[in-house]
């Protein structure tokens, strides 16, 4: 079997002019490789190039289906109802011989344009950054609001359906031999104390109080490019997870991610903690451009998501430490663990503050 390219290899076949300066790690992602292509005498300096990993997203031309229909349909949105506001929208750019991807061995790579004069954060800045990050969800969340959800595939089935790592996190557990410290423990006991936590927004959406739509999947604030000149939202990145699904956990995930100034990577734990200041910005900037298409029970949802998908994303890196760190890419042998203890810490200030957050809620109706 032949041996895998080297990303400047499989970069070139995405070059039309000019040629490779360098090709060099990019972001800070866990699931796919990331790299940025420099070019020169190239109309656009910049690409993006991405091997998806086919462990996680086993269906990766579905995913790449999915990213052309995506864009295609947000661009004609743009042009027959252009924003009053700078907006971008990632290119997939083709190879030489005009394919959306290309292959070397089991890997499949992509390249997408670069937006240009932004750049990311991995935690809140400030009341005005959070604004930002709001109204960068609600944008995208208005944009494919008319895409009809059968019109993408599920490229991650049981992503986002917090019972489904509820029975993953029992069948890994029972397998486990990892140690059980002080630490583990708790978090053992944490994740007993909330099981039935797990249901609330399935349950709503079996019960028809919730709609499917198509939800971005991780819109975490690092996913979200700010302008560096006016500091405004310009684009959401980061695509592979768009697919049907409930925008609460879209919206309980963006707060989740910045509510919390420290991160997920926080080893100060009890520094950790929801801030709803940033909370009540965050809200206003998506309520900005998303309020049209939200239903009473939208609203009466939005604490339940709050709090449950920091729960479950935290049940997901306490799950991944016990399996051995098969899923998200961990620095050393404790880093799942540290992450879901950040992720557990935080719920407990989310639960400590439900009547201040449930008013927030009301207040920005």
């Amino acid at each position: 079997m032949a041996s895998p390219l080297p990303p400047i290899a499989i970069a070139q076949q995405f070059v039309r002019s000019g040629s490779i300066r360098e090709v060099q790690p990019f972001g800070s992602g866990n699931i796919n490789d990331t790299f940025l292509v420099l070019l020169d005498d190239a109309p656009e300096p910049y690409f993006i190039l991405q091997r998806i990993n086919t462990q996680v997203f086993t269906n990766p031309l579905g995913v790449m289906r999915n990213m052309r229909i995506f864009s295609e349909h947000v661009r004609d949105r743009l042009t027959r109802q252009p924003p009053s506001r700078r907006w971008d929208v990632p290119r997939l750019l083709l190879t030489q011989d005009d394919g959306d991807h290309c292959q070397d061995c089991e890997d499949v790579w992509r390249a997408i344009s670069f937006v240009d004069n932004s750049i990311t954060h991995d935690t809140i800045q400030d009341t005005r950054h959070a604004e930002e990050i709001g109204y960068g969800l609600g944008m995208f969340h208005n944009l494919i609001s008319d895409l009809p959800t059968e019109n993408l595939i599920d490229t991650l089935e049981g992503f986002h359906i917090t019972p489904r790592y509820l029975e993953q996190y029992d069948a890994v557990l029972s397998e486990s031999k990892a140690e059980r410290t002080a630490e583990l423990v708790q978090c053992l006991a944490f994740v007993e104390a909330r099981r039935n936590l797990a249901q609330v927004l399935e349950q709503a959406k079996a019960e028809g109080k919730l709609p499917m739509r198509l939800m971005h999947g991780d819109p975490k604030i690092n996913n979200v490019m700010i302008d560096r000149t006016t500091g405004q939202a310009v684009s959401l990145i980061d695509l592979d997870t768009v697919k049907p699904g409930l925008i609460h956990y879209d919206i309980g995930d963006c707060l989740r991610s910045g509510c919390n100034p420290l991160g997920e990577e926080t080893e100060d734990l009890d520094a950790v903690s929801f801030e709803p200041d940033l909370a009540a910005a965050m809200l206003k900037g998506y309520l900005s451009v998303a309020r049209a298409f939200l239903t009473e029970n939208d609203y009466y949802y939005l604490y339940d998501a709050i709090r449950l998908i920091t729960f479950e994303l935290g049940l997901r890196f306490f799950t991944d430490h016990l399996a051995g760190n098969v899923y998200f890419k961990a620095k050393h042998p404790r880093h799942n663990l540290n992450r879901a203890r950040v992720q557990f810490k935080l719920v407990e200030s989310i639960e400590a503050q439900e009547a201040t957050l449930k008013q927030l809620i009301e207040s920005l109706r």
